[in-house]
């Protein structure tokens, strides 16, 4: 696969919101006891096949960005290449250690780039999907899936009565389905799609949700993250164990977005022009009375 030297990012100007040593060292932790907490990269695996499997046409050359165990199958015959933030998931997965908005492929060095799991976590979102639409060959399909907005109301709610005089930062920021098509469009991709699924997850405790969100790497990774005193945890806890249903268990909700995009190629459909359409709208609407 052809690699040349890191690239910088596509915008310099990206605000640096999460800690980039931090992100590795969290996902060092998390690379030994991962399997134990791999249920939400599952769930957008299993997404990402389903949509996949609507596309008649194969793939030779794959990029597994975000790799995490290198769960990712590789179709009969094809090669793929993967990349982590961490470098302990890289190693194991015989891959390459790089940031997503710094991406260390030539371009068009890909036919398909899967990615779940990891774009919410990096500054230069568009930056990323640029680099990635850029790696893609014409007609290359991009695949990816993160935790969008509307995610962990439970835990949410819970902070916000702990802390409710003094609110800190302390789960990073969130992308909408709609903000998610736009980014899309921007990095250049033709036909984008982006949707969203909900998974409902119960929980027991507030530790068995934050032990997940540790063992997959999805802890604070804010650069301006503020310690939790202990009144502050008890009072979070208490307040998320409230919340609980009759069985003693407090539903949490995972927001996925899933985005689908094109690299631009002279073969693809293109959408009518303007002024084109052979039938009034208010035609067809008048013809169901």
């Amino acid at each position: 696969m052809p690699v040349r030297g890191t690239s910088a990012p596509v915008s310099d100007q990206a605000p640096q919101i999460f800690d980039r040593a931090a992100r590795r060292r969290r996902r060092d932790r998390a690379a030994p006891v991962y399997a134990e907490h791999d249920f939400l990269r599952a769930t957008m695996l299993d997404g990402i096949d389903e949509r996949l499997s609507a596309v008649t046409r194969s793939f030779t050359d794959i990029l597994d960005l975000g790799c995490f165990d290198a769960a990712l199958p590789a179709p009969a015959g094809a090669r793929i290449a993967r990349c982590d933030p961490g470098h302990a998931f890289a190693a194991a997965a015989h891959g390459v250690q790089a940031d997503e908005d710094r991406l260390p492929f030539a371009d068009a060095s890909f036919d398909l780039v899967v990615s779940a799991g990891v774009l919410d976590q990096i500054d230069d979102l568009p930056g990323a999907l640029s680099l990635i639409r850029r790696v893609l060959r014409p007609d290359g399909l991009f695949l990816g899936a993160f935790v969008g907005a509307g995610s962990l109301p439970a835990l949410r709610a819970a902070l916000r009565i702990a802390e409710a005089d003094r609110p800190a930062a302390r789960l990073h920021p969130q992308i909408d389905v709609r903000s998610a098509g736009d980014l899309l469009m921007r990095a250049g991709f033709a036909l984008p799609v982006a949707d969203v699924e909900t998974l409902d997850v119960g929980y027991r405790d507030l530790g068995r949700l934050l032990g997940d969100l540790r063992g997959m790497g999805a802890s604070n990774l804010l650069n301006q993250r503020q310690p939790m005193s202990r009144d502050i945890l008890g009072r979070t806890i208490a307040a998320f164990a409230a919340a609980a249903d009759d069985r003693g268990r407090t539903h949490e909700t995972f927001q996925i977005v899933f985005l689908t995009g094109w690299s631009p190629d002279p073969s693809q459909p293109k959408p009518a022009r303007r002024g084109s359409a052979t039938a009034s709208m208010t035609d067809a609407l008048k013809a169901r009375d």
